[in-house]
C-alpha cells in the first residue's frame, strides 16, 4: 500500500505536515454524514410520509444532508478524496435505517440516538485535536457537533431508551460507527 499522504493528494508531505490529517477527518466526516442521509432515507422509506415521527426524522435528515453539502464542497476545494467506501456505506446506511423502522419508531431513534452518541464522542475528539491550526474545519465540525447533539436529545424524547434491548442495541449500533470511523479513515 502506498504512503498514505500519497493517497489523499499530499505527495511530498514534510514531517509534520497535518495536510495528511485533516483529509483523514474531512474524509471520515464526509461519510458519517453521508451515513447519516442513508439511515433517515431508509427510515422514511419504511414509516412514510404520514408517521408522527416522519416530520422530525425529515427535519434531522435535511440537517444532515447540509452538512454533507458542506463537507462535499470542503473535500473538493482541498483537493481530499472521499472514501472510497462509500457504496457500501450507502447500502448499510439504509439498511441499518429501514431496519430499525421495521422495528418500531422507539428503535429507530434508538438508533439515532446511537449513532449520535458515537458522532458527539468523534467531533469532540476532532476539535481537541485541531485546536487552533484549522479554524475553518473545528468551526463547522462545532456547529455540526451541537446538532447532532439536538439529534440525541430528539431521540431520547422520542423514547429511544425505551426500545426494546436498547442496551444491546445501542452498544451493536455504537460499534458499527467505530469500525465506519476507522475504515473511513484508512480507505
Amino acid at each position: 500500500m502506498a504512503d498514505d499522504k500519497t493517497q489523499i493528494g499530499v505527495p511530498g508531505a514534510l514531517p509534520g505536515d497535518r495536510r495528511a490529517d485533516r483529509a483523514r477527518m474531512l474524509r471520515v466526516d464526509q461519510a458519517g454524514e453521508y451515513g447519516a442521509t442513508r439511515i433517515y432515507a431508509g427510515q422514511l422509506a419504511v414509516m412514510g410520509g404520514r408517521h408522527p415521527d416522519a416530520r422530525v426524522i425529515r427535519r434531522m435528515a435535511e440537517q444532515e444532508e447540509r452538512h454533507r453539502r458542506i463537507f462535499d464542497e470542503m473535500l473538493a476545494a482541498r483537493r481530499v478524496r472521499p472514501t472510497v467506501l462509500q457504496p457500501l456505506w450507502k447500502v448499510a446506511g439504509f439498511a441499518l435505517g429501514a431496519a430499525t423502522a421495521l422495528a418500531g419508531p422507539r428503535v429507530a431513534m434508538a438508533c439515532t440516538a446511537a449513532v449520535e452518541t458515537e458522532i458527539d464522542r468523534h467531533y469532540r475528539e476532532q476539535l481537541e485535536e485541531l485546536g487552533d491550526e484549522d479554524v475553518a474545519l473545528a468551526e463547522r465540525i462545532e456547529e455540526f457537533r451541537a446538532e447532532e447533539v439536538e439529534h440525541l436529545e430528539t431521540a431520547k424524547a422520542h423514547k429511544a431508551e425505551e426500545a426494546v434491548a436498547y442496551p444491546l442495541l445501542s452498544t451493536a449500533i455504537r460499534m458499527g460507527c467505530r469500525m465506519a470511523i476507522e475504515l473511513s479513515k484508512r480507505f
